[in-house]
């Protein structure tokens, strides 16, 4: 017997208990946490399943790619509550996310909770009372093509991930993954540090004169303005576009070096030198709106003018939508509704005046390569906006600050174009040669949209800078100008810029790899894999990456084509429109047709790899730069020709950085920490400081054993006496292994003393015995930092100087508190109440890998770029939704995979496709850790 209630399903609690202020008692909206079920890692089949053709990737690869899902132990509580409540209801409601992964989310929770009452799929693009209104009483179906794309995505990157992956293991180093679109992020990072490392600089040099069209010069005049050498004797001087990434120079244009550049400034100092005005050219100038935001374009602005990460963007638009503040956060397109056109254009008349917007609305296009998912752009919600100053006190840090960017750029989308006018002028000074100088100036007279937002630009090189606002003088043609000053200045050509993570999401969105709502987690993958190291704003390769992408450049050259990545999302949107059946597709991309390969055959034809060729550059005949085990180090001859020297790469040594000069200085370097401290008064054996592959450290040297004789029967014949002798031979000792200790990170290694390194190498440090158990207390460093430790029982300490300086007082305190992980955890940073789904308090404390949120059983590290102040008890919880969604981190083992059995080249035909998806057997088994990135998208 049905209940009386509707139940509706979301995604997250957030967004849960939002809706639920708007559907009244009637309603129980209840929420998923995200997934509910994925496919298992193969590991974790049944034993009958894991020989047969499911047992590799967990999807039935002979039969039409059925896919194996489960339900992960962390949502077993999650799916027996969405059982127990729908069981009380007369009507299922679906409403997640309008896009592949929130239709997919849908689909699952249908073939796990198989409702006996009637369903209903329930969409909005915002979370206010009409629009959830307006989605109750206009539901629809689930879209099976939706499903069908997501799931053929999804299997997509389990069949790339598992095959390709273990070559990397194997070649280059465990821990490593590919996917399909974080190897063409991985990829274009890398290719961007090879052009910086083949640029070659070229120096240039030009005139900045300072002029006044006043005939006393008495200092600088209140008229006087900058301008700029272009031409000498009609040629064009050369500029940084002039020049090749050779440091050649690529055009006609005149280059000249100081002297040069020195010689005609001071012929133009002389007196009789004239300057004047050769040309004036007034033109309009206009200047248009930005589109409202994408969520490339918010990620790519939130970059440039907040500072923010591409998760941490995400994560702060997720928790405003969710709120109900903006509108849908994922969506490629940029066109507005009628309703929000009308907000933003009243907006715009009430705050700035009625000339403030232009007569009629504007339409913005969507310029994306693979735009996709109907959604409006990312606005504020509602049918009038609530203006940034209305919120100050209901929304704080990052979300005030995201929510006032997309607000601007909203209403800026709909006001009048910038206008002005831009004065060029030409000027001619000397008469052999004739130097040509220009200057510019733009006068803006009505500022439009610029009274709200100016949009961020990337950095560029050699790009035609917007005009900034200036005034020149007013001049006419023939008049003659005052020379106040002139700068001979030189300049260096730049490599091209590193990618930021802004620019990095504009070039894949460019490119049409992934979608903006997948950027995010992509560009944090690539960052976590170690792949990428963000330095300020810029994402700089290690050279790990390097090995791998030339891996896959050589022997998986067709799956990282941007163009082939790119293909791949037309085919998914062909896909969800239901024009291309997903199983055919799957067959051609794995097992290959005319248009693919196939995967298969790629990964049975690799043919034997060179992992230290892979894994090696050469910089020159005898300098080779090799990744190793522990990092990345230069090869070069020794003494011995069977032992080549080893000179370890500093650390923060960028890959651009390491020149052929930088590689001979390094090399040349004498080598830091060989150096003798001094004698050890108590064993007097020499105490050395030296520089390790694990970082630097002190040791007290052992001599060397003296070989001991020994009897062995073989005779022998002394050649003086003629005597028959038992030979004696040596037997060589054993080394006793040295005593070494590690310096601490406050210490410098030239710097150390023999009285510390005595004191290093006398650890661990006795404290004391423990007032209760007696239990002696020693204090130590270790792989993780400094701790003490009691039997089996270790506390961290806060720093290395308390190894020395901690007493047993202190030691009994620090006993005396909580533990977390092993090391001792601090009191909480912040508290908050009950999290809604454990019922537990949420609390922020601090942690090894910095601060994390808590609930006392989930534990959700805060993200790179968020701050314990800017979390809230609503991304709090957030946090710990997003976490147990993950399911638990498996470790992952290094056991070799078997050999797989070759597919055969004959192709299955096509099954015909069932109107509703099917669910296969699923027993209980634990959520997999992705292999790729791309997984988790």
């Amino acid at each position: 017997m049905s209940g009386t209630k509707k139940l509706v399903i979301v995604e997250s609690p957030t967004k849960a208990k939002t809706i639920a202020k708007y559907l009244g008692d009637d309603y129980d909206v209840l929420s998923s946490v995200g997934h509910i079920r994925d496919l298992v890692e193969p590991r974790n089949l049944p034993p009958e399943l894991k020989k047969g053709s499911l047992g590799k990737f967990s999807v039935d690869v002979e039969n039409d790619f059925e896919p194996y899902y489960v339900v992960s132990d962390a949502k077993k509580k999650t799916v027996s509550e969405l059982k127990k409540a729908l069981s009380g209801a007369n009507e299922l409601y679906l409403a997640t996310d309008e896009d592949r992964e929130g239709e997919a989310i849908a689909w699952h929770l249908l073939q796990v909770l198989k409702p006996k009452v009637p369903v209903k799929r329930m969409v909005f693009h915002e979370i206010t009372e009409d629009a959830i209104a307006a989605a109750i009483n206009n539901t629809r179906d689930v879209d099976t093509a939706l499903v069908d794309a997501q799931e053929t995505r999804r299997i997509l990157d389990r069949l790339y991930g598992y095959e390709i992956s273990p070559v990397l293991w194997r070649k280059v180093g465990p821990g490593l993954s590919a996917g399909r679109v974080q190897s063409a992020a991985t990829r274009l990072v890398v290719e961007r540090e090879r052009e910086r490392l083949a640029f070659i600089t070229a120096n240039y040099w030009d005139l900045i004169a300072q002029l006044s069209p006043d005939s006393e010069t008495n200092g600088f005049e209140s008229n006087s303005f900058e301008s700029k050498l272009v031409r000498l004797d009609g040629k064009r001087v050369a500029a940084g576009r002039d020049f090749d990434d050779r440091g050649n120079l690529k055009s006609d244009a005149v280059a000249l070096d100081e002297k040069a550049a020195q010689t005609l400034a001071d012929a133009l100092r002389m007196p009789a030198d004239t300057i004047a005005v050769k040309t004036v050219e007034t033109k309009p100038y206009t200047r248009r709106p930005a589109a409202p935001f994408t969520t490339s374009t918010l990620q790519q602005e939130a970059g440039r003018k907040l500072r923010y990460s591409a998760r941490q963007t995400m994560s702060v638009a997720q928790s405003l939508y969710e709120n109900g503040y903006i509108t849908y956060m994922r969506t490629d397109s940029s066109s507005l509704s009628q309703q929000a056109i009308t907000a933003a254009r009243s907006q715009a008349v009430a705050l700035y005046g009625a000339d403030a917007v232009p007569d009629k609305p504007r339409v913005y296009a969507s310029k994306s390569k693979n735009a996709q998912e109907a959604h409006e752009a990312i606005r504020p919600s509602g049918d009038t906006f609530r203006t940034p100053n209305s919120l100050q006190s209901t929304l704080r840090g990052n979300d005030f600050k995201l929510y006032e960017l997309i607000w601007k750029r909203t209403v800026a989308s709909q006001m009048a174009d910038a206008k002005g006018s831009t004065a060029s002028i030409t000027i001619t000074a000397g008469n052999a040669p004739v130097a040509e100088f220009s200057a510019s100036g733009t006068i803006i007279t009505f500022r439009g949209f610029m009274q709200a937002y100016e949009e961020g630009q990337d950095e560029e090189r050699n790009a035609t800078a917007e005009p900034k606002e200036a005034k020149l003088p007013p001049l006419k043609e023939g008049q003659k100008l005052t020379l106040l000053e002139i700068e001979a200045k030189g300049h260096e050509t730049s490599p091209p810029p590193r990618y930021t993570e802004a620019s990095l999401v504009k070039k894949l969105e460019e490119l049409g790899i992934g979608r903006p709502s997948t950027y995010a987690s992509i560009i944090s993958t690539i960052i976590d894999r170690g792949y990428i190291t963000p330095r300020g704003q810029a994402l700089v390769p290690n050279w790990i990456a390097f090995s791998v992408v030339r891996l896959l450049e050589e022997y998986f050259g067709d799956l990282v084509q941007y163009d082939f990545t790119a293909g791949m999302e037309d085919d998914l949107d062909r896909i969800a429109g239901g024009s291309q059946n997903r199983v055919e597709w799957l067959k051609s991309f794995y097992f290959g047709d005319d248009k693919y390969r196939g995967l298969r055959t790629v990964i049975d034809n690799l043919g034997e790899i060179d992992a230290k060729e892979i894994n090696s550059m050469r910089l020159s005949d005898d300098v080779t730069l090799r990744i190793g085990k522990y990092g990345p180090y230069l090869e070069t001859p020794s003494d011995d020709p069977e032992k080549p020297r080893r000179i370890n790469i500093p650390e923060a040594l960028a890959p651009d950085e390491l020149t052929l000069v930088k590689a001979q200085e390094l090399i040349d370097a004498p080598v830091v920490g060989d150096r003798v401290i001094g004698i050890n008064p108590e064993t007097g054996k020499e105490i050395v400081a030296k520089d390790g592959r694990f970082g630097p450290y002190v040791t007290e040297l052992e001599p060397e054993p003296e070989p001991e004789p020994v009897e062995e029967p073989a005779e022998v014949i002394d050649p003086k006496t003629g005597e028959v002798k038992k030979a004696k031979k040596l037997k060589k000792v054993a080394a006793v292994k040295p005593r070494t200790a590690s310096i601490f990170k406050t210490m410098e290694l030239d710097a150390i003393d023999l009285e510390t390194a005595l004191r290093l190498l006398s650890l661990p440090r006795v404290v004391g015995p423990d007032p209760e158990t007696g239990v002696e207390i020693t204090a130590q460093n270790g792989r993780y930092g400094p701790y003490l430790k009691k039997g089996t029982d270790t506390r961290s300490l806060p720093s290395e100087d308390l190894i020395f300086d901690i007493d047993v007082a202190g030691a009994v305190e620090l006993y005396a508190q909580p533990k977390y992980g092993g090391r001792a955890a601090s009191s909480a940073l912040k508290e908050f109440d009950a999290d809604p789904v454990s019922e537990k308090p949420i609390k922020i404390k601090d942690g090894r890998f910095g601060a994390y949120v808590t609930d006392g059983t989930t534990n959700a590290t805060i993200p790179r770029g968020e701050t314990v102040e800017d979390v809230d008890f609503e991304r709090a919880v957030q946090l710990l939704a997003d976490k147990r969604a993950k399911g638990p981190v498996k470790r992952k083992t290094a056991a070799k995979k078997p050999a797989a059995k070759k597919k055969p080249a004959a192709k299955k035909p096509a099954a015909k496709k069932p109107a509703a998806k099917s669910a296969a057997a699923k027993p209980a088994a634990a959520k997999p850790a992705a292999v790729t990135a791309d997984e988790a998208q």
